[in-house]
């Protein structure tokens, strides 16, 4: 018999630690090879991890709820000395003589990235990138970082202890910003205090109501959005586009292109082939600030936000977009929203976003004015398509003739987009949609 280390994996680049949800096994349960064992958490994504192995679990070494750092084993498993493992794959060695026949056992559950340089403080304090970041944009400096008290593994700062922190900064008195090892020179500027956030009001409990605990993944989008609403000053311009040919084209096409592709074809990838070409005409729309500095990102990788079963929203991201067809981007948006709805998404899918759609169309609405996906500065919302009656010029004069039309909504950081570069921007999108060629092939 062998014992087999489950370890926590690495969940892509710059997570360093998970929290285990849900045990999906208890020690003297059999697993089978890839067989899921646990639910784990990370500020990104939910996860399962499965089995590396064919064996029994013997212990379990840490609970649910706890935050476990990635490559620390969490479980035991008991195997067969000759069993199969999955060749190129490493673990720790263990003291029994009879390991060494499953040392390639632990298998992170996604393949390992290069991760970014570990950003260290005077103290040789981690941060992560994220909390990093928040830091650059609310001014805060190095000396006041390591004096937030952090709850994450090792006493690590996470991304809850910093927001915590800014909610309660404007009270809480300043924090010396230097120290005997690292004096400030007199002339240099102190760093600009972000603006006190106010307490929300009380809420009544009394009378007939029910009170129900927010989700781990509704906290993440409730902080990302405060976030977003206090880093970046939203505008939001709006465009009426007539789709009519884009409809017509898709009616007549639809099901000529399941029998040719195996799936359906949705106006989502039309969307996006259209933003993407929008954004090579402006590419200073597809850039992020780093304090007074624009990140221009070379890539266009668009994220979609896809609606869960349990009504939270998750930004999957079509990488390259720009290089991709129109069949090749139909059929990243169903695989994306498919493995989202089943909760299989990768950490990896939904990073290294540069611009993001949302279709409010979805549930009916005819425009919205969505809050920007930070780091990025711009996102657009796709309103319902509703027939309506529109003035159309002809040679013979103006007619009035129901069209196939939809409200275009950009909502954009005013620190770095003006009115000129994002309304140009949307209606550069709303063009190519109206110039969507009836006769295109598939």
């Amino acid at each position: 018999m062998a014992r087999v280390e489950l370890v926590m994996p690495k969940m892509g680049e710059s997570i360093m630690e998970a929290t285990i949800l849900k045990w999906r096994k208890k020690p003297g349960d059999s697993v089978e090879l890839d067989e899921p064992v646990l639910d784990i958490a990370t500020d990104k994504v939910d996860s399962e991890v499965p089995s590396p192995v064919a064996g029994t679990i013997v212990e379990i070494l840490f609970q649910e709820n706890e935050v476990v750092a990635i490559n620390k084993a969490i479980a035991i498993i008991e195997t067969e000395a000759g069993a199969a493992v999955s060749a190129g794959s490493s673990a720790a060695s263990t003291t029994t003589p009879d390991t060494a026949a499953v040392q390639a056992a632990q298998v992170p559950y996604i393949p390992q990235t290069v991760a970014s340089a570990a950003v260290q403080s005077s103290a040789d304090r981690f941060y992560s990138p994220l909390v990093r970041t928040i830091a650059k944009e609310e001014g805060i400096s190095q000396q006041e970082l390591d004096a937030i008290p952090g709850t994450g593994q090792d006493g690590r700062v996470t991304k809850k202890d910093i927001l915590a922190y800014m909610a309660n900064r404007g009270n809480a008195g300043a924090v010396a910003t230097s120290s005997p090892s690292s004096p400030i020179a007199p002339s240099a500027p102190a760093p600009t205090p972000a603006p006190t956030i106010p307490a929300p009001p009380p809420v009544s409990i009394s009378g007939n109501v029910e009170i129900i605990e927010m989700d781990r993944m509704r906290k993440l989008i409730a902080d990302h959005m405060v976030m977003s609403k206090h880093t970046s000053p939203h505008v939001t311009s709006f465009v009426e586009v007539d789709v009519t040919n884009l409809v017509n084209w898709r009616n007549r096409i639809k099901d000529q292109y399941k029998k040719q592709y195996g799936e359906n074809i949705t106006f989502t990838p039309i969307f996006i082939e259209a933003v993407a070409r929008a954004i090579r005409d402006f590419p200073m729309i597809n850039i992020s600030v780093d304090g007074t500095k624009l990140i221009v990102r070379k890539d266009i990788n668009i994220g979609m936000a896809a609606a869960l079963p349990s009504g939270n929203l998750i930004v999957p991201v079509i990488r390259n977009a720009d290089f991709l067809n129109l069949a090749g981007l139909t059929r990243q948006v169903n695989d994306l929203a498919n493995r989202a709805r089943q909760n299989q998404l990768k950490p990896d899918e939904i990073q290294g976003g540069t611009f993001t759609i949302t279709n409010v169309g979805t549930f009916g609405n005819v425009m919205g004015t969505p809050i920007i996906n930070q780091p990025q500065v711009a996102i657009l919302a796709t309103g319902a398509i509703r027939k309506k009656p529109a003035v159309l010029e002809t040679e013979y004069g103006d007619v009035i003739a129901v069209r196939q039309m939809m409200f275009l909504s950009l909502s954009y950081d005013h620190r770095v987009v003006d009115g000129s570069l994002g309304g140009s921007f949307l209606r550069r999108i709303g063009d190519y949609l109206e110039q969507f060629d009836p006769n295109r092939t598939i």
